[in-house]
């Protein structure tokens, strides 16, 4: 898939998020602070969350609260929501740096808004993942959907994987466990692997609450091609998500290491260029293992295999002397070469 100047594949590196979604807690020189530390980790895209909370609830949110928060998610989404003319700014800021800038409309009146202030692509959260309605909405815009998959079966998601199927759009399905944090008792890492079986049209990636990089980097490892997260530009700031937050040292890690990853992961199995230098040293040489003369019959206990390895005949070739008429005389640790094995001849 493509959103914007980006590819998405498994061709490509993976493309990590930074998600700062309510972590500016509705200031705009907080969320702008912490685009711009996004940008100098080297992120090339983040993610808002467009909050419009009149379209979004009813009034019975505000008897439920998170487990993450002392106050009604209503509460929580009142105060963290940024006004329309600060997420323009904010977009034309993210923009600014050369970077891509999404978010997750959590309403029809949000996605309507992002759709017309241009967003390159859309992302749709967990907790609307079977909200078939908003689903098919979005997907009606023709741009590229990332959809995460929290609190979902592979049976749960096949009607709002058949809307975007149907859209005829680009779109990608990311693992998600959302509890924040996410400890690795309920990380499903193999929930990388099922959606790419269950869901082959499909981009996979990974949206990760868990603390610290190791799970994210992980499913890389397993295909993942883009990794989410929440990001904040300091972890001494207060709000629901930051302590599942990634600082800028640990998403310049994430996204360093998992280019290194991704590079390794799509090595073949063979012996390289630089390995050469150790293979001659590293490797055993057939050797004779004491004296032998002229005639003799080769026999296992003969002959042995000793480092280094720039020998004529090969450790793996050990077998295939035994048996062989010596055509000379050789020394004990002589390494051996063909011409001295009669009837014996190189692959």
């Amino acid at each position: 898939m493509r959103i914007a100047h980006r590819e998405i594949s498994p061709a490509h590196a993976p493309l990590v998020i930074a998600e700062i979604g309510i972590n500016h807690g509705g200031s705009l020189d907080v969320a702008k602070a912490m685009v711009s530390a996004a940008h100098r980790a080297g992120c090339e895209m983040v993610k808002h969350q467009t909050h419009f909370v009149e379209d979004e609830m009813t009034e019975e949110a505000k008897s439920i609260f998170p487990p993450n928060a002392d106050v009604s998610i209503w509460e929580v989404m009142a105060r963290c929501a940024l006004s329309k003319d600060d997420e323009i700014a904010l977009k034309a800021h993210t923009e600014s740096l050369g970077m891509i800038y999404i978010s997750t409309p959590f309403s029809r009146a949000a996605a309507d808004f992002l759709n017309d202030i241009g967003v390159a692509g859309f992302k749709i959260g967990s907790g609307e993942c079977n909200h078939l309605p908003l689903i098919r909405h979005i997907a009606g815009f023709g741009k590229p959907i990332i959809m995460s998959t929290g609190m979902q079966t592979i049976d749960s998601m096949r009607p709002s994987v058949q809307v975007l199927d149907q859209a005829g759009i680009d779109y990608a399905l990311l693992e998600c466990t959302n509890l924040y944090p996410s400890p690795p008792e309920i990380v499903s890492l193999q929930g990388i692997t099922q959606l790419r079986q269950a869901f082959p049209r499909a981009v996979i990636g990974f949206s990760d609450h868990s603390i610290g990089p190791e799970m994210a980097l992980s499913a890389v490892a397993l295909g993942a091609c883009i990794l989410e997260r929440h990001f904040t530009d300091t972890r001494y700031r207060k709000g629901p998500d930051i302590i599942c937050s990634m600082d800028p040292a640990e998403l310049r890690f994430l996204i360093d290491r998992s280019r290194e990853i991704h590079v390794a992961l799509n090595n073949p199995k063979v012996r390289t260029a630089p390995e050469e230098d150790v293979y001659r040293f590293a490797r055993g040489s057939v050797v004779a293992d004491k004296d032998l003369p002229a005639g003799h019959v080769v026999t296992a206990a003969d002959i042995w295999a000793r480092r280094p390895g720039s020998g004529e005949i090969s450790v793996q070739h050990f077998d295939r002397l035994i048996g062989a008429r010596l055509t000379r005389a050789v020394r004990r640790n002589q390494q051996l070469l063909w011409s001295d094995l009669d009837g014996v001849q190189p692959e």
